[in-house]
């Protein structure tokens, strides 16, 4: 989780009564304005990357890559192309259960295929960002929770089975990148099964049964379960961070008067 805690400050002498003190409401006034600002490390938190969702990025983005290559080298990659196999190979199949991926949708000009593709390079140009500042800039985190001192060795089970904390602006950056770009994938995987509850199942409505629940339900209901995991999990750690962090200051390094 992201932490923004700093060593707590103490509080001010309380002023000893007299009968010309200010009143409450001046005393506190008081204390505001001469209140030093934080000090920069204050704020300075840390992102801990999930397991689970760097399991999936990695298993995930090949995936994408590959699917969105099928969408943009079209009618080259569709069975009886020339770049079909053996790349794309299992697309003869899927293109009869999933018209929009097959010759009906591609023969009417469908754009929407293209359009979903799109949206998937910007998303994976995301992830892989996200994925990059996590191998790059983590380090392995200590007993609190903080950034380690200690010089790692980097490899694919660091990366995957030790826990990590990328510190600093840019582990706040990644965790943005990695929260929008889930945010994307969910509403756009949604917006493609409305697509066919909208349509009258026009594209995926001639599948019996068992192929609609193993061949189309199961697929592609991944890209719904796992984004909405991230959303939950990078999600929450941005709502903590908030709850968590100082006030900023204004210029001048002063909170306005009450």
């Amino acid at each position: 989780m992201v932490s923004t805690r700093g060593h707590p400050r103490e509080f001010p002498s309380p002023a000893t009564p007299s009968s010309t003190a200010s009143p409450p409401a001046d005393a506190l006034r008081s204390v505001v304005r001469s209140s030093p600002a934080p000090a920069s490390n204050a704020r300075k938190g840390v992102h801990t990357p999930s397991v689970l969702v760097l399991i999936w990025l990695l298993v995930s983005v090949p995936l994408v890559i590959w699917d969105s290559g099928y969408i943009f080298l079209r009618p080259h990659s569709m069975p009886g192309g020339k770049f079909h196999s053996p790349i794309w190979t299992p697309y003869a199949l899927y293109g009869t259960v999933d018209y929009i991926y097959g010759w009906p949708a591609f023969n009417a000009r469908n754009g929407f295929t293209a359009a979903q593709a799109l949206l998937n390079v910007i998303e994976t140009i995301g992830y892989i960002s996200y994925l990059a500042v996590v191998y790059v800039y983590g380090t392995s985190a200590t007993n609190t929770g903080r950034a380690s001192t200690k010089r790692v060795k980097k490899g694919l089970s660091w990366f995957l089975l030790d826990e990590k904390v990328v510190p600093g602006r840019i582990g706040g950056l990644a965790l943005l990148i990695a929260f929008s770009a889930s945010v994307m994938t969910l509403s756009k995987t949604v917006l493609y099964w409305f697509n066919e509850l909208f349509s009258g199942f026009t594209n995926i409505g001639h599948n019996s049964v068992s192929n609609l629940v193993f061949l189309w339900i199961i697929p592609n209901g991944l890209w719904i379960i796992f984004p909405a995991y991230m959303i939950y999990v990078l999600g929450g750690e941005i709502v903590y961070a908030l709850e968590a962090a100082a006030p900023r200051l204004p210029k001048g390094g002063r909170l306005k008067s009450l």
